[in-house]
């Protein structure tokens, strides 16, 4: 899996974090070859397969959430699958995972290594509040938290309408150095990643790293807008055992 992500953020010895790619699984085109999503068509018997590789190669328990672009924040819990977009552990060795094709993950994890968490946040989430309510999970201040944003529509490939700039700049008025006005009339590129990082530091979270990968235009990764028919990838954090 010699291509897939180590996200590089200075996050304590223990906690360990990675993000997959489109290699080293058994699923066939348009899927090819390691969907990790059991929702978009694919073969339920390859996707099995692709999740025990990931299980296996880590070492790690993923609990897999039933994703709806909301703000709801869980336990992570391998046993179940819970409708949620976030979810947070302190148990060594089960992981966090925020599956995605061009949404925002967005891996977190507190100083002392004692607690991670990863959110899945498409700009309907990021604007209801999907990461601060993460943040809410934390027992710690702002200032302990650090934030790994991962691979997402990046903010050439991002159009949105006049109402997802509203959305954003109603809550927070500096969100309009987000947006540049597009080529099509009336139409705006967002920067899902600036827009994020502006959350974050409402929130007193200045310790953000990563972004800067475009799903769209990097055939590493499954990106829904290049291909309304394709797969996930998969975004996680966990403590190690």
């Amino acid at each position: 899996m010699t291509d897939w992500l180590i996200p590089d953020w200075p996050a304590p010895a223990g906690v360990k974090a990675c993000v997959t790619t489109r290699a080293g699984g058994v699923s066939l085109a348009p899927f090819d070859s390691l969907n990790l999503g059991d929702h978009v068509g694919d073969d339920p018997g390859a996707v099995a397969e692709n999740r025990r590789r990931l299980t296996q190669r880590f070492a790690i328990e993923p609990a897999w959430l039933q994703q709806v672009h909301g703000i709801a924040v869980v336990e992570a819990d391998p046993a179940q699958v819970a409708t949620a977009d976030a979810s947070w552990t302190a148990t060594p060795g089960i992981a966090c995972a925020a599956m995605s094709a061009d949404c925002l993950p967005v891996l977190f994890c507190d100083r002392a290594g004692s607690r991670v968490a990863a959110a899945h946040a498409g700009w309907r989430g990021l604007a209801s509040g999907v990461l601060e309510a993460t943040l809410d999970r934390f027992q710690e201040p702002s200032e302990e938290i650090l934030a790994w944003l991962g691979p997402a529509i990046g903010p050439l490939a991002f159009e949105v309408g006049p109402e997802v700039r509203e959305a954003f700049v109603a809550q927070l008025p500096q969100a309009t150095q987000a947006f540049v006005p597009s080529h099509n009339a009336g139409k705006f590129l967002a920067d899902i990643y600036e827009l994020a990082r502006l959350r974050l530091a409402a929130r007193g979270v200045t310790a953000v790293y990563g972004g800067g990968l475009c799903t769209v235009g990097d055939p590493r990764f499954f990106s829904y807008r290049r291909n309304p028919r394709t797969g996930r990838f998969t975004s996680l954090v966990w403590l190690e055992r």
